[in-house]
């Protein structure tokens, strides 16, 4: 058994961190970085080769690998405590926000620089928004782009990799506590490897894995919210004056039937959709380049619908799974549906996505969305679409 003082388990953002931050240190301390994906230059989506459907390749080259989940994403850096995460609530708001313009710094160091700064501080799309009852969140965000992400992460990885060693391919099966303290974790082709301090970065797709160490350690959870939505697409010019203003716009709104906040996420100018494989159920995201070469017509963001659940409810991860697999079970995998189909209760066909004058970017199957999303979500979503109309006419 190989041992090592430490060993971190994802090569997501929160991995990929921990192994540059470990090299600033004045220690001689020994790394593994262990993680079920890809290295770096192997990731690549069928899907961008040319299959018109994803492969559902285990594991799914979007959502493992170095980098994680974000390196073929869209590369958008949120500077704010208003959103993406509750860190704050550990560590204060100056601090998060310190560290946040700490990691920027890290990012533009390795070839983010050029990178432009938007932020909503002075936007009047806020005092727009206000008018017709939605909230512009507060934010500075630094958009890198799918293209430029990747570099940074080449040159990050070049980096770190000598004082890190690196196994790619590898699932780990199980971790054990020995008496002394130490840690022994096994892989799933029987490897054994041994450290002092156990560091578990296994993000999103392998939140199911991580709750189960945290019941066999006795570590106590917290109940997270459970968000449901859909990714809108539509053509960019109606986002536009949008998009041009402060390219992410983490805009939020109350419903008036049931009082539910919904929000929009992750908004790609200029982007396209893209097909992610979460444990072999297909789910969609968005991207969008610096590059404007590799733009298309559209623009696609999330809108989401936020759920907190009392008891008995306990796994928000098997809901929001199933909801999912419903999905993947009518449409063979991503269902796709036009808005006025939508509200007239009428399944979408080929025939009908014909004459959409939005062309989607990603091949999907039409279908009826109101046989797969809860009827309140589904109403909290269309009200949200009426209200972004508001401020963005043809929404």
């Amino acid at each position: 058994m190989k041992k090592y003082d430490i060993i971190i388990v994802g090569a997501g953002a929160s991995g990929v961190f921990m192994s540059y931050e470990l090299t600033k240190l004045d220690v001689n301390a020994s790394v593994l970085m262990i993680d079920k994906g890809a290295p770096l230059e192997n990731r690549q989506c069928p899907i961008k080769l040319g299959s018109e459907k994803c492969l559902k390749c285990s594991p799914c080259h979007i959502m493992n690998g170095y980098g994680g989940a974000g390196t073929l994403s869209d590369g958008k850096y949120n500077i704010t405590t208003q959103f993406g995460g509750d860190l704050h609530n550990y560590v204060g708001r100056g601090k998060a926000m310190e560290l946040m313009e700490y990691v920027d710094e890290v990012l533009c160091g390795f070839g983010g620089a050029d990178a432009k700064l938007y932020s909503t501080a002075s936007s009047e799309l806020k005092t727009v928004a206000l008018r017709n009852d939605l909230h512009l969140l507060e934010a500075r965000v630094r958009h890198l782009g799918t293209d430029r992400n990747v570099k940074i992460l080449e040159r990050i990885f070049e980096y770190c990799k000598k004082k890190t060693d690196m196994e790619f391919y590898t699932s780990i099966e199980s971790v054990k506590r020995e008496d002394d303290g130490t840690f022994v974790v096994l892989t799933d082709d029987g490897r054994r490897y041994g450290c002092r301090d156990l560091v578990l970065a296994t993000g999103r797709s392998g939140s199911k894995w991580i709750s189960g160490i945290c019941d066999e350690f006795g570590i106590k959870q917290k109940k997270n919210r459970v968000d449901i939505g859909v990714r809108v697409e539509l053509p960019a010019e109606i986002f536009k004056h949008i998009t041009d203003d402060v390219y992410e716009s983490k805009i939020v709104y109350k419903t008036d039937k049931y009082n539910d906040m919904v929000r929009t996420f992750c908004m790609n100018p200029y982007g396209e959709v893209v097909a992610e494989n979460t444990n072999g159920i297909v789910t969609v995201n968005g991207h969008s380049y610096a590059d404007e070469a590799l733009r298309t017509e559209n623009t696609n963001f999330a809108l989401l619908v936020s759920n907190r659940f009392t008891e008995p409810f306990e796994d928000s991860n098997e809901y929001g799974e199933s909801i999912a697999k419903l999905s993947n079970m009518l449409g063979g995998g991503v269902l796709l549906q036009r808005f006025g189909d939508l509200v007239k209760g009428r399944r979408s066909s080929e025939r009908r996505m014909e004459k959409c004058f939005t062309r989607p970017t990603l091949k999907a199957t039409p279908g009826d969305l109101s046989l797969v999303i809860p009827k309140r979500q589904l109403d909290n979503i269309i009200e949200m679409i009426y209200a972004l109309d508001k401020i963005a006419p043809g929404t």
